[in-house]
């Protein structure tokens, strides 16, 4: 069986840091849990540490893509998943993300979470991603924006850095599927803490859509 590890890119996340460790370890699958602490003004690198698990401690927030850079360059496993800090005990179905991999089934899966329990944004961002991806690689993906992925470790390797910004799983999936690696959505029971219609999640739905799209008309110009 091959090697898995988990990197959990966390920022000011010590409430629920410590849940998602625990659903981790109820994994048939994982062997090595890693925390990258991007900078967090909270205890969630001593909360993780607490937790039993390794923690990369960043000296200044530098965004989740980064983070999760710094992750996949101390990583062991020979498959690597990534999980959002915020899952919480829900992140004990990461073995379905795992699973395809592990198989031989899929280069790459992405988590496909159930139906938001209260209103969010309006779509837009959602729409954007999607149409993003499929204008620059002409596939059909419903969960571009998922943290929850699972990977063999080459095809890391091959893509090159994680784009930083709002619009890091939109420019890693476009690099997935311009190299003809296989991607598999995977439904999961996960939750997460969801953005609500109030300025806080409208602030963040805002700089998710001005990265996405600075990302499309960048790619865009890069195909000319």
């Amino acid at each position: 069986m091959r090697k898995v590890t988990v990197i959990i890119p966390a920022y000011n996340e010590e409430n629920r840091i410590g849940q998602t460790i625990y659903g981790l370890r109820t994994s048939s699958y994982v062997n090595e849990i890693l925390v990258v602490d991007d900078g967090s003004r909270d205890r969630t690198a001593s909360a993780a540490e607490e937790a039993g698990v390794r923690v990369i401690r960043l000296p200044h927030n530098s965004g989740k893509g980064n983070a999760l850079n710094h992750g996949i360059l101390h990583a062991s496993g020979e498959v690597l998943a990534f999980i959002d800090a915020d899952v919480g005990e829900s992140s004990g179905e990461v073995d379905k993300l795992l699973c395809p991999v592990l198989a031989g089934e899929a280069d790459v899966t992405i988590g496909v979470f159930p139906p938001p329990q209260k209103k969010g944004g309006f779509g837009w961002v959602k729409r954007l991603a999607r149409y993003t991806v499929r204008k620059h690689t002409g596939c059909c993906l419903s969960a571009v924006l998922s943290g929850q992925r699972a990977f063999r470790k080459e095809v890391l390797g091959i893509i090159g850095p994680i784009p930083g910004g709002y619009a890091a799983e939109v420019g890693m999936t476009i690099k997935i599927l311009r190299e003809g690696f296989r991607i598999v959505e995977v439904p999961v029971n996960m939750s997460h803490r969801e953005t609500g219609r109030n300025l806080k999640g409208f602030v963040h739905r805002g700089r998710q859509f001005a990265d996405i799209f600075r990302l499309c008309i960048r790619e865009a110009g890069a195909e000319k």
